[in-house]
């Protein structure tokens, strides 16, 4: 057997080079074996971020967190409303009626003079109008500050009655709001059913000067009876509005002396049976608050 010694010269370089070569495939290979299983099974490979979670992956328009995903407790409020004013008035107060005179007391209204506030209606197991919209409008209140949004109530229950009607429209005036919502529950007759939303009609009289008001109201209170709708599943008035859940007033001074969007929503009638069920119960109480904020919600975004 010959060696490799009594190979001619170009052959003996030829030889060497393949061992060279075939040594530096082997070990490539084996270090490639040993990166790819890491990468599989042994965590993220080197340089490369962890895969995240898919909730802190989910993201809206622009890059924000969707709700419900972990980015959005990890940065506090969504800033969808951010910047955004809010006036929510819950209509009537628990304790007007302790202050009779008080409320009977005659304010401007722009065209017409009304007393400065009512007692509000009930159910016909006394649940007070007073206490279903504090109640609806502080649950709507949180969800409007989740979504970034300041809001500012004309009353928390904690005023001895009112605000009057005139002080509830100055009160949003005031604040600059991109919205105003006075929140009510009606007081018909067993059989009327269903939400409607009141819209401001053109007055130009005295103080009351809704010209520049009537068109964004409208459109707040489209947006806000259709999202209400759907949440609630509550169907339109079948005695106001013509089955369009919206009216128009002229004879309201919280709307008529409002100098920012501001419609009133009568959630239901409390003195029907099947709505005052619905009035009476805290989760349908939630999702109506969910609606409203839907609502508004959809208006300041538009």
């Amino acid at each position: 057997m010959s060696n490799g010694s009594s190979l001619p010269p170009h052959r003996r370089l030829r030889g060497t080079l393949l061992v060279v070569l075939a040594s530096v495939v082997v070990a490539g290979l084996g270090g490639w074996l040993v990166w790819h299983a890491s990468g599989r099974d042994g965590g993220p490979r080197a340089g490369q971020p962890a895969p995240s979670d898919p909730a802190e992956s989910a993201t809206g328009p622009g890059g924000s967190h969707t709700p419900g995903g972990k980015g959005s407790k990890e940065h506090g409020p969504r800033a969808g409303l951010k910047g955004k004013v809010v006036v929510l008035d819950p209509g009537h107060n628990p304790h007007n009626g302790e202050h009779g005179r008080e409320i009977a007391r005659q304010v401007d209204i722009g065209n017409a003079r009304k007393e400065c506030d009512t007692t509000g209606t009930a159910t016909n197991d006394g649940y007070a109008e007073a206490s279903f919209t504090l109640d609806v409008v502080r649950r709507a209140r949180t969800l409007l500050q989740e979504q970034g949004a300041k809001v500012v109530l004309t009353q928390d229950g904690d005023r001895p009655y009112g605000p009057c009607v005139d002080e509830r429209a100055e009160i949003g005036n005031k604040a600059h709001a991109d919205a105003a919502l006075s929140l009510h529950a009606d007081g018909s007759g067993a059989g009327n059913r269903g939400f409607h939303v009141i819209l401001p009609a053109r007055v130009t009289d005295g103080p009351a000067d809704t010209a520049a008001i009537v068109g964004p109201s409208r459109q707040l209170g489209e947006r806000l009876a259709g999202r209400f709708r759907a949440v609630t599943g509550s169907a339109a008035s079948n005695y106001i509005g013509g089955g369009t859940g919206l009216d128009k007033r002229s004879d309201l001074g919280g709307l008529n002396l409002s100098t920012v969007p501001k419609v009133f929503l009568e959630c239901g009638n409390m003195r029907d049976p099947k709505d005052a069920a619905q009035l009476t119960d805290a989760d349908w109480r939630q999702k109506a608050a969910r609606g409203i904020t839907e609502g508004i919600t959809d208006f300041l975004t538009r």
